[in-house]
């Protein structure tokens, strides 16, 4: 996997995967017409003025391009992963890079997101500030909101190597309760951790930290009737009121219905 700035020979290759994308996925949420006027938004034109002041930003796998995000100060722009590669992790490690970029200069990231957009966005901790709307012609309104992300009051300088969690809060589909005992290890931005108690026998969790503090990871456990679960996990950290480092959690299973919930979990024996 490579991140980097996009050069002048990306710009084909990054307006086909931008165009692609809105055709494949707006339709489901917008009319023709506002489709069409988000097309128009990201010309090859506009994509190439970018790129020349330098704030593009490409990653590949393999040397194909799977992504592509866009910084201009704080405000991140024209975020995109080819369709198919979508829920793979691509556009989280995008964020990851760009957040990082806009934490050396700035306190908060903004962005406008799309309806396509949003539920990602507040995966990743953004909140909504307005909702706004802009005529797209022949009668049309586009609807977006603009979001916008603290980066430094989650920055706790946390290492989770040794930390022992455990939950008090979660969905009614989750499986892990109270009982449920997490053990964290890291070595710099590779996080695993193994856990078990209540209704889980033995789960194991791999992923990796941001700079803030924020991890994504996949778990997988078995529970008491022997079934085996898995799923993947976004985690942002902060201190409660009695000073304990908490994780509130937004995950979604890969097995079965594929449900989504929420979860906090607390540190303990610290």
């Amino acid at each position: 996997m490579e991140y980097k700035t996009a050069k002048k020979e990306h710009t084909k290759q990054i307006y086909q995967l931008v165009q692609n994308t809105i055709q494949a996925i707006y339709p489901l949420y917008y009319p023709r017409e506002i489709t069409e006027f988000f097309s128009s938004l990201h010309s090859e034109e506009t994509i190439a003025s970018d790129i020349q002041k330098g704030i593009v930003k490409v990653l590949s796998v393999d040397n194909c391009l799977v992504g592509t995000g866009t910084c201009e100060e704080n405000h991140i722009k024209r975020l995109f992963v080819v369709p198919g590669l979508q829920k793979n992790g691509y556009g989280s490690t995008i964020m990851q890079h760009l957040e990082k970029e806009i934490a050396a200069s700035y306190h908060t990231a903004v962005l406008d997101s799309s309806l396509a957009a949003a539920c990602f966005y507040e995966h990743k901790g953004y909140k909504t500030l307005m909702h706004k709307e802009l005529s797209a012609g022949n009668g049309t309104v586009l609807v977006y909101e603009i979001m916008e992300k603290s980066l430094h009051t989650s920055t706790l300088s946390i290492n989770y190597d040794g930390k022992f969690f455990t939950p008090v809060i979660n969905s009614q589909n989750g499986e892990v309760n109270s009982q449920t005992i997490f053990s964290y290890h890291q070595n710099g931005e590779i996080l695993w951790a193994e856990y078990s108690g209540g209704d889980i026998l033995k789960g194991h969790l791999t992923g990796t930290v941001s700079f803030n503090g924020e991890m994504d990871y996949y778990y997988q456990h078995v529970n008491l009737r022997h079934e085996i679960r898995s799923g993947k996990c976004h985690s942002v950290p902060h201190l409660s009121d009695n000073g304990k480092l908490e994780l509130s959690e937004q995950w979604q299973r890969l097995d079965g219905n594929r449900s989504e919930g929420r979860s906090v979990v607390r540190e303990i024996f610290s």
